[in-house]
């Protein structure tokens, strides 16, 4: 099979790279691409994976039978429409469909329809309503840009003056036209955590969870980034969370296939939160998670090319997933000095090879590239997933960090505390 996978970070190397583990890839085409996707698959450069007939072109013209689209912002524009349209079978979801995070208030009214648990909210399209109401609601509150900010249009606002800034910044243009209507909801307490699914056919497959660490900087404090670091499973999640959260999943897989006309096929990525009356969802996302990608996908037996094309083409009872049980996870996010600020790029990167040859060890590639001389430079904020399997959560997050100290470039910036209140039990969120 010939496949296209569109997207550039790290989500997209750990994706490129399981598929290109099926015996059934023929060849796999990445657009654009980064410096680490290159070594499983051909970078194609040049093309705008939002440009939805520069994509429709290059598959029908180099005979691709499968696209998957990794990012979000192509799902929003409806590069899938256009390429069922034409025939070809895709991994994602209809713009329709992409709406669930496209809009956040697209989503709350999707989650009140269907009674799926969430936080209490209210919509606004101007300022002074929105702070009006967020001084009758008081602090801590979250206020949320309605559009895509690319993770950052997020503010958990402790104090009643942050939450106004952070209206008044959405409002100003902060996130551009994402910002122009505004979600203010209630402060929900508890952990974290995603469930991913396989959809298709109003049916979920979930996955294994994951809990990434949205914050810059140790201790969970600075601001909100892509995520700077995850682990899977997650220990704290007890039998009767996961069975709920399951549930949730279950019942929006199944109001997918009534709202959208069957046209989810693709993942869906619940973020939840565990509060003390049951696990509620804080976010729905319309594909796969980045960071989380790169800790579920490691422990995935199945072969990802079936799964994805029986969703693809809507053959549900053909979805099977297998996972290795026995190993654990852990993502550490190697980042650009100044990130989520701005920094630099181009700065060279080194001991990637001394890094994967620590046992269960794999680094996916996020902002990188290769120049003309060869060398591998530093392209984006987030740089690096440093990717460690073992027998143990202890284990696997010595090893990657112990990898993370192999690998060095001009300003590089991690956490240090990935997965430490998860060894510390439940009572760290207290």
């Amino acid at each position: 099979m010939n496949v296209m996978l569109l997207g550039s970070g790290g989500r997209e190397h750990a994706l490129a790279w399981a598929l290109a583990k099926s015996p059934q890839m023929d060849k796999l085409y990445i657009a654009p691409g980064n410096g680490g996707t290159a070594a499983v698959g051909e970078n194609v450069a040049g093309l705008d994976a939002n440009n939805g007939a520069a994509v429709l072109a290059f598959a029908q013209e180099h005979s691709v039978d499968l696209v998957v689209i990794g990012p979000e912002a192509p799902l929003v524009a409806g590069v899938a429409d256009g390429l069922r349209a034409a025939g070809i079978a895709v991994f994602g979801p209809s713009a329709q469909g992409a709406q669930l995070e496209g809009s956040k208030d697209f989503s709350k009214q999707f989650m009140d329809r269907h009674s799926i648990p969430t936080a209490a909210y209210a919509t606004f399209e101007a300022c002074e309503p929105a702070l009006e109401y967020v001084r009758d609601q008081g602090a801590p509150i979250v206020i949320k840009a309605d559009g895509l900010a690319a993770g950052k249009g997020v503010v958990v606002a402790e104090t009643l003056q942050q939450a106004e800034d952070a209206v008044c910044a959405c409002f100003e243009g902060a996130f551009g036209e994402a910002g122009n209507r505004v979600v203010v909801e209630e402060c929900m307490t508890g952990p974290e955590c995603s469930l991913l699914a396989f959809v298709t056919a109003g049916r979920a497959f979930c996955m294994t969870t994951a809990q990434d660490h949205k914050r810059a900087y140790d201790g969970d404090k600075g601001p909100n980034t892509g995520g700077m670091g995850v682990y899977s499973p997650v220990p704290i999640v007890t039998e009767e969370e996961l069975a709920a959260m399951t549930a949730i999943m279950e019942t929006a897989a199944a109001a997918t296939a009534s709202e959208f006309d069957m046209d989810y096929r693709g993942c869906l990525y619940g973020g939840f939160m565990l509060t003390p009356a049951g696990p509620k969802i804080v976010e729905f996302n319309a594909r796969f998670g980045d960071p989380e990608t790169q800790v579920v996908l490691p422990r995935l037996k199945s072969d990802l090319l079936q799964v994805m094309l029986a969703c693809a083409e809507g053959r549900a009872d053909d979805v099977s997933l297998e996972w290795d049980d026995a190993s654990w996870a852990v993502s550490v996010v190697l980042a650009s000095a100044g990130y989520p600020g701005s920094y630099e790029k181009g700065k060279v990167i080194t001991g990637i090879e001394d890094a994967e040859a620590l046992d269960g060890v794999t680094v996916f590639h996020a902002g990188t590239k290769v120049d003309e001389a060869g060398s591998l430079l530093t392209n984006g904020g987030r740089v690096l997933n440093v990717t460690a399997l073992g027998p143990t959560f202890e284990a696997a997050r010595d090893q990657a960090y112990a990898a993370c100290q192999r690998i060095d470039f001009e300003g590089k910036q991690f956490r240090t505390d990935i997965g430490a209140k998860a060894l510390r039990g439940r009572s760290a969120w207290d």
